[in-house]
C-alpha cells in the first residue's frame, strides 16, 4: 500500500522510535519495517525523521551514533528531530534531561547536516 500512496505524497515525518529491536518489542512495533519505510519514502518525497528520547529505553550515545550513521547513509541532508520525552499516563519514566538531548544532537551532527531539538 505504501508504494501506491507515495507518488501522491510530498513530505513525511516518520517516527523512528529507537534504533534497537528491544525497544520496538516493548512498544509492539518492528524496527526493520520502520527502516524500510524510511528508505522507500526518501525515494519519492521529502522525509524528516523524529526520535523521541526516553530515559533508559533509547537514550544511549552508541544507539544515536548508529542511528545517525544509518540515516546519513541514505543522505546526510535527511533532517533528524531529536525530541525530549515527558512522563504521561501509565508511563512513569522521568523526563529526558535537556543536557542529554544536546549531547545526542552533537553526536548526530557528526553525520547529519540538519539536526533539530524538540521539547527543550
Amino acid at each position: 500500500p505504501l508504494k501506491k500512496l507515495l507518488p501522491y505524497i510530498d513530505a513525511l515525518n516518520i517516527d523512528l522510535k529507537a534504533f534497537n529491536r528491544n525497544f520496538y518489542a516493548w512498544v509492539g512495533g518492528d524496527l526493520d519495517t520502520a527502516l524500510r519505510t524510511i528508505t522507500l519514502s526518501t525515494q519519492f518525497a521529502h522525509v524528516e525523521v523524529t526520535t523521541l528520547i526516553i530515559p533508559g529505553k533509547n537514550d544511549s550515545e552508541e544507539e544515536m551514533e548508529r542511528e545517525a550513521k544509518w540515516l546519513a547513509n541514505i543522505s546526510p541532508d535527511l533532517p533528524l528531530h531529536i525530541s525530549r520525552y515527558f512522563p504521561r499516563y501509565q508511563c512513569e519514566t522521568p523526563a529526558t534531561e535537556v543536557a542529554l538531548i544536546h549531547k545526542l544532537a552533537a553526536i548526530a551532527e557528526k553525520h547529519l547536516r540538519f539536526v533539530h531539538l524538540g521539547n527543550v
